[in-house]
């Protein structure tokens, strides 16, 4: 495609987004008199990146440059790419959210998506630069049987970017819609039409920028409101947490949440709970589980895995990941003021008000602290925290969409259609496009499918998926000598079909009869509770009466919810799968999942013995290690 022709596409595509912003908004956070400084924000972001996919347009002229930017991004920018792919709105808006309003707990999964770049770092990012050239599959290919690999590492890739990629545009819907009131159909369709302008035109360059840019933006943004937070504190740690716990809004939201205990409580110990674990993960074998597949899924995820193919060299895919690490460390230290500084500033029960799930946690907290919701600043600072949310959704889009793509046009049509026999450079990137075209498509009609469905197991499922049936076949055709075709294939099957099938019949799914019976408890209980919220609005106490008008406005939201949930589930009494209640306890599968996907490698490798895996043995070993001719690995 002519440059004259990628300017003017790159240029509609930005108008349009802008347009359907400004015609679609509705009733969110944002005030109407503020609605144009919304618009004004976003066409900044929106411009600024549009304008780096048309320069990186000019760049993509090989199936190298669309697939891996040519292998010419230095580490320090792959660093920040990769924590742009990985810092998701789940990142910035879900664990401020969880913080806000379960405390300690919330933090863990910060904690789980760090440890995990440890194991990336000592055991994946170096080989697998060594080795692979585009894609997972052409790791695994490598020694084994390469037209099996391409189709089960291909399948198992599609599958998990549609797993995280359904996620995140169905989330990237609702959240856009709370955020700022644009309709949800909108949203998930700007989302979808300005991730293909990326990824269409300008590959993995453009998507390398705009996830730059986007991480960092996203760090501004969090460094500023962590500034305002701890400033009046002298930046002192301890005095902070004491006013945190010591807030009778955070007390409160503790009290609700451990009901019955809490009457032994007092108001100190209320606040101290709020920093202990247990307010949110019940039981500590299921944070096991989900720690085991946070750590191991990571490494296992293909479009952070395709990100070490970016670099020139293993050291620059080691001091990507040091990078990465820093970076996403740093942020994930900042969520904790975040979360914090919202429970304190704007209240667990007003975030609540606005989101169930606490995602409006950080949004709130900068409205807040630039003056509320009445204010210029405010507003500038709830509009500018906005756009950083949308650019966040759509740079982890573009790497999904790219992942996929890459898997349907690389490994597919070049490598199993037309038997890895060499196809002309031009072919390859218009392949390329085709699958980028029609993954986007997929993606939004998903996406639009989805609405008002629970996604959440979705995420698990990406993550149980990754960890259960790429990372043991990765890491073991790196490490062990006598993996093979067979253990590869039956990795992949077992690890995939038990992480879908146990998610399926976990608590992640959605159970019409034990959700009617929340519902009807909730109308039952909401005579007493509402008399006891009217005995406090008439109360002379102003901070009583202010809490209690919170509380009316979560009773009421939650009798809606009731209600709703009673009509919808009207005459069900099973999940889709003909289960009243869950037959797999946990939430996510990793705890039995992964182990056995590694028994299935181990087991297929022993029983299905391949002579080239073991042949070629010797040369993988060398290349992991040394880099010797890493650019030639594809030729395998």
């Amino acid at each position: 495609m002519k440059t004259q022709y990628r300017r003017w596409i790159a240029w509609a595509l930005a108008g349009l987004l802008v347009i359907s912003s400004g015609t679609a908004l509705a009733q969110g956070a944002v005030a109407p008199e503020y609605r144009w400084l919304t618009f004004a924000v976003f066409a900044a972001i929106i411009s600024l990146t549009m304008y780096v996919t048309y320069l990186a347009a000019k760049r993509v002229k090989t199936a190298s440059d669309f697939y891996t930017a040519g292998g010419g991004i230095t580490g320090l920018q792959n660093g920040w790419a990769i924590a742009g792919d990985y810092l998701s709105a789940a990142s910035f808006l879900g664990i401020a959210g969880l913080i806000s309003q379960y405390g300690y707990d919330g933090f863990m999964y910060s904690v789980g998506w760090l440890v995990a770049y440890i194991t990336v770092l000592l055991v994946i990012a170096e080989p697998c630069r060594n080795i692979g050239r585009y894609t997972l599959p052409d790791i695994l290919a490598y020694r084994n049987d390469p037209k099996a690999m391409r189709i089960v590492g291909a399948l198992s890739v599609i599958t998990v970017s549609t797993f995280y990629l359904t996620a995140q545009m169905v989330g990237g819907g609702v959240l856009v819609k709370t955020l700022i009131g644009i309709d949800y159909e909108v949203s998930v369709i700007a989302v979808g039409i300005l991730m293909l302008g990326y990824v269409l035109f300008g590959g993995m360059v453009a998507t390398t920028w705009v996830q730059i840019i986007k991480a960092i933006l996203l760090v501004i943004a969090s460094l500023v409101l962590v500034v305002l937070v701890w400033l009046p504190y002298g930046f002192s740690l301890p005095a902070f947490l004491q006013d945190v716990v010591g807030d009778p809004k955070v007390q409160a939201r503790v009290a609700s949440l451990l009901g019955d205990p809490a009457r032994n409580m007092s108001a100190i110990e209320l606040g101290q709970r709020f920093l202990e674990p247990g307010l949110y993960f019940k039981s500590p074998i299921d944070q096991v589980s989900l720690g085991m597949a946070l750590v191991f899924g990571t490494a296992g995820l293909p479009h952070i895995l395709m990100r070490f193919f970016t670099v020139p060299t293993a050291q620059q895919a080691r001091k990507s990941v040091v990078w990465a690490m820093a970076i996403i460390g740093g942020f994930y230290v900042l969520t904790l003021f975040l979360g914090f500084g919202a429970a304190k500033h704007v209240g667990p029960a007003a975030i609540a008000a606005v989101d169930a799930g606490g995602n409006m946690a950080g949004p709130l907290l900068a409205q807040f602290l630039g003056g509320g919701p009445n204010s210029f600043l405010g507003n500038f600072m709830l509009a500018f925290v906005s756009a950083v949310a949308f650019a966040t959704i759509v740079a982890v889009v573009a790497g999904l969409v790219l992942a996929a793509a890459s898997a349907i046009a690389h490994d597919l049509y070049v490598g199993v259609y037309h038997g890895g026999d060499t196809v002309p450079p031009q072919q390859q990137v218009r392949a390329a496009r085709i699958a980028t075209v029609l993954v986007g498509a997929l993606a939004i009609t998903i996406g639009i499918a989805a609405k008002g469905q629970n996604v959440a197991h979705l995420v698990a499922l990406a993550f149980a998926v990754a960890a259960s049936a790429n990372f043991p076949c990765v890491l073991l055709t790196l490490y062990w000598k006598r993996c093979s075709t067979g253990g590869i294939v039956a990795g992949m099957i077992v690890g995939t079909v038990l992480a879908v099938g146990l998610t399926l019949v976990s608590p992640n799914v959605t159970y019409p009869k034990a959700v009617k019976a929340a519902a009807q408890k909730v109308l039952d209980g909401e005579a007493a509770k509402r008399t006891a919220i009217e005995a406090a609005l008439a109360s002379s106490d102003a901070l009583a009466a202010g809490q209690a008008k919170l509380d009316l406005a979560l009773l009421d939201k939650a009798v809606q919810k009731a209600n709703d949930d009673l009509v919808k589930f009207a005459g069900r009494e099973t999940s889709f799968l003909g289960l009243e209640k869950p037959l797999f306890q946990l939430k996510n599968p990793g705890l039995v999942s992964i182990p056995l996907g590694f028994l299935a490698v181990l087991l297929g490798s022993l029983l299905f013995r391949d002579k080239r895996s073991e042949a070629l043995w010797p040369e993988v070993y060398a290349r992991q290690n040394t880099g010797i001719l890493a650019s030639k690995a594809a030729s395998h």
